[in-house]
């Protein structure tokens, strides 16, 4: 009875994506990508690999139901972080915002990112930008009246992931089943990851060792007992 109601609600999907496999590169496919000569061919493959993979998603987003839709939601919220991070540090560094705006990637894409070069402080980002976005509940922590520099930036992209990683975290293991098991390795391996990269980023900077502890991730392999900065040492070694 279980599987008769699951091809209701994902049996058509679930035939798409058995359907995609054939659609994977060969070898013989490789070899012809290898003949391109020049960057510009690789950006011309790059685009519209790009637009094929927003168009297959974005079907699959509207034929969904719950919890999938949830699920295939979150995977976007990873590109928005992105995209915030790429027009604040294009903004900083002057950069045109229609430049900046073709640089994003489109899953991330949401209608107040033209208005994110009015911010210069995080309550202004929020305010003016993000309250209506999906992303508003990670950015609690972030929202201040300092002006937005480099050093604040990385904080933002940081805490913003920290929350979103412990969010999807979360939500896998409440769904249980395969979902839960697979779905915590990948974000607990992620999670080490951004962890390590926080330490390393932090050498040589004003960030204080309990500034760095507040932008671990609240998940994975590392957290609670594990210390990321001793594996990283252990990595250089």
């Amino acid at each position: 009875m279980g599987e008769f109601f699951f091809n209701i609600d994902h049996g058509y999907l679930e035939g798409l994506i058995r359907g995609f496999k054939e659609g994977i590169l060969t070898q013989a496919d490789y070899a012809n990508l290898v003949q391109c000569e020049t960057l510009e061919d690789i950006e011309v493959i790059d685009e519209r690999l790009k637009e094929k993979l927003v168009t297959e998603f974005t079907h699959l987003r509207h034929n969904s139901v719950e919890p999938l839709s949830t699920f295939l939601d979150y995977i976007t919220y990873s590109y928005m972080i992105d995209n915030i991070i790429l027009l604040i540090t294009g903004t900083l560094h002057q950069r045109p915002i229609n430049e900046l705006i073709s640089k994003c990637h489109p899953l991330g894409s949401f209608e107040q990112m033209e208005a994110i070069h009015i911010a210069s402080t995080p309550a202004e980002l929020y305010n003016a930008v993000l309250v209506d976005t999906p992303l508003a509940p990670y950015f609690v922590d972030c929202i201040n009246e300092q002006d937005l520099d480099e050093m604040n930036v990385e904080i933002i992209r940081n805490t913003l992931y920290r929350a979103y990683l412990e969010d999807f975290y979360n939500f896998c293991k409440r769904l249980g089943g395969k979902t839960a098991e697979v779905m915590s390795e990948i974000l607990a391996f992620e999670a080490d990851r951004r962890a390590i990269i926080i330490t390393i980023n932090s050498f040589d900077t004003e960030l204080s060792k309990d500034d760095r502890s507040k932008l671990y991730p609240r998940c994975g392999k590392l957290y609670p007992e594990g210390n990321p900065f001793k594996a990283v040492l252990i990595l250089m070694r």
